[in-house]
């Protein structure tokens, strides 16, 4: 199918008002160096909001593992295999299964190289997309082979998985049913990134990243499952990675580059309008952000920690954009 692309970018109209504490209050750190990380972060709810998934480097090691950590025991249990590199986790709406990414399978793991928190990713080789138990048990491949398979996500009802590789030689995102089968290649470029999908909470649109123009400097995209097309959402130097979706489809969250490479941010993008509002103010970097189901919370990665390592924070969430914000 030929793919329509249209450049919808936004004149973005920044809120005049800002302050953290008008949106983010009660303001938690959830992973800290003295639970044995090195560094923490990508962290995703359970369907319910009890839970979380994330990626940690083990203190004296190099890669991430993917932990569990239920919200009010706050004890971060391993579920991946300790082997190999790992990368994004995604609780399957049922809560009864997970999904990510591993380096372990490697047949030559000395190759393996780091995967980080930051705007550029390396992309290990041999890197599978597994389906799991929430326990980390019953682990199964969900793809194989010696080429990049990350960056995954379910669909909002569970039968389907969106994911980036670069198995055609390029960086492009993929669909596939949720037991790894019917797979379908959703973009088709050459020498470029293409990744960090999530489905709208509709299921009708992917949102993702790109260097479409500028090696390195990532916008914003809308995939529309439906029809193909494409929608650019951002245009600037700066680089803009990890979007969101606030769960009234209405608004996407990011993180961006925007103050420099030295102070990272998340921003709010109403799709209709195109008001941006910047929700984080914080030295170093704020990033990765991801709302719980219900919109009240916002789960992130900062190094506003005492340390100043990366770890995951959450606080109670007030969307400027909706009628109740005072």
């Amino acid at each position: 199918m030929q793919h329509v692309f249209t450049t919808l970018i936004f004149a973005f109209i920044p809120l005049i008002s800002f302050a953290e504490e008008l949106y983010l209050s009660n303001v938690e750190q959830l992973t800290f160096s003295l639970m044995g990380f090195e560094k923490a972060g990508e962290a995703y709810f359970s369907s319910d909001d009890a839970a979380i998934l994330f990626q940690a480097v083990p203190t004296g090691q190099k890669e991430y593992q993917i932990y569990r950590m239920d919200l009010k025991e706050r004890v971060p249990i391993l579920v991946s295999t300790g082997k190999g590199a790992c990368t994004c986790a995604y609780f399957h709406p049922s809560k009864q299964k997970i999904i990510f990414a591993s380096s372990h399978s490697d047949p030559n793991p000395a190759t393996e190289k780091e995967p980080h928190i930051g705007y550029k990713w390396e992309l290990t080789p041999y890197m599978n997309i597994y389906e799991a138990n929430p326990d980390g048990t019953d682990l199964k491949p969900l793809t194989s082979g010696p080429a990049y398979h990350a960056e995954c996500a379910y669909s909002p009802d569970g039968t389907k998985i969106v994911y980036a590789s670069n198995e055609s030689g390029s960086m492009n995102l993929y669909m596939m049913n949720s037991d790894g089968s019917h797979v379908r290649q959703l973009t088709h470029t050459t020498n470029c990134y293409n990744g960090g999908p999530f489905f709208s909470p509709d299921g009708t649109q992917v949102v993702f990243r790109a260097d479409r123009e500028h090696p390195d400097l990532l916008q914003i995209y809308l995939f529309d499952l439906a029809d193909d097309s494409e929608t650019q959402l951002t245009n600037n130097r700066a680089v803009n990675w990890a979007p969101y979706w606030y769960p009234d489809g209405e608004s996407i969250a990011f993180t961006t580059s925007l103050h420099g490479h030295h102070r990272y941010e998340i921003y709010l993008l109403h799709l209709e309008t195109g008001a941006l509002c910047r929700l984080t103010d914080s030295p170093g970097f704020d990033g990765l952000p991801v709302f719980s189901h219900d919109g009240k919370k916002l789960l992130w990665t900062s190094k506003r920690s005492d340390d100043r390592s990366c770890q995951i924070f959450i606080a109670n969430f007030q969307n400027p954009f909706t009628e109740n914000h005072p």
